[in-house]
Formats: C-alpha cells, structure tokens, sequence
C-alpha cells in the first residue's frame, strides 16, 4: 500500500500548508505588532484623555492575536523556530500599519521592533506598563 501512495503530490501538500501557516504567523504578528506600537506611541497624544478611551477594542485585538498565535503554535510547533524571521520580516509593514491608523509621522516608531518574541506573546505585556486593570476582557 506504500508504494500507492502519491509521495510528490503529499510533499506538495505538506509544503503548502507549511506556507499557509507561516502566512497566517506573519499576519497575526504584523497585527499585533501594530497594535503595539499604536498602545506605546499614540498613548502620548493621548495621555489626558487615556483613562476615558481605555483602548478595550486595541486591548482585544492584542488578546486576539496573542491567543491565535498560541494556537497556530500549538498545531504546528515547527513555527516557534522561525518567530524571530517572521517577527523582523512583518515590522516594517506593522510601522506603515501603525502609522495608517494613527497618523503618527513615521520616524515616531523605531527602525527595528522594539518588543522580543517572549514580550509579543506574554499576555501580560503592554509596552510602558501602560494597562488599565480596572477593565476586564
């Protein structure tokens, strides 16, 4: 029965969801990355009016992402390896991302990420320490 088996179309196959996944990585960290990014910056354009916004929806999407990239991990361990790659090659379109939505001039956001992989996935890393916990999710 071994020799039946299509091992080419199976390598295919396999290579393609290897790519599908990596995909889905690069965008769940771009994502949140930007999120980040708009977490540390844009809170000092809107450091009076911070308490009143709160930033629950930017909160959730962090939580969000977070938790789908444990998930993704976990059905594919072979990810984890590549998270520093995929971490530096989704940066620069998290900063336009970040920018985007924020209208922060570009040169606000560093060159290079400034979270490593351990603070993007603890879910308790908000940069600057900057958390509500008087709100609940």
């Amino acid at each position: 029965r071994f020799a039946e088996l299509d091992i080419e179309h199976l390598l295919e196959e396999l290579s393609d969801m290897s790519k599908s996944d990596r995909r889905e990585l690069h965008s769940r960290l771009l994502v949140l990355i930007a999120h980040l990014l708009k977490w540390q910056f844009q809170y000092q354009t809107l450091a009076d009016r911070w308490r009143e916004f709160k930033g629950d929806s930017w909160r959730a999407t962090i939580i969000e992402q977070r938790n789908q990239i444990a998930d993704l991990f976990q059905q594919s361990p072979g990810l984890k390896p590549l998270i520093n790659e995929v971490i530096a090659g989704s940066y620069s379109t998290a900063v336009k991302l970040a920018h985007k939505e924020t209208r922060l001039p570009l040169t606000t956001f560093p060159d290079t990420c400034p979270y490593s992989a351990a603070q993007l996935l603890d879910d308790d890393f908000y940069p600057d320490n900057i958390l509500i916990t008087d709100v609940t999710c």
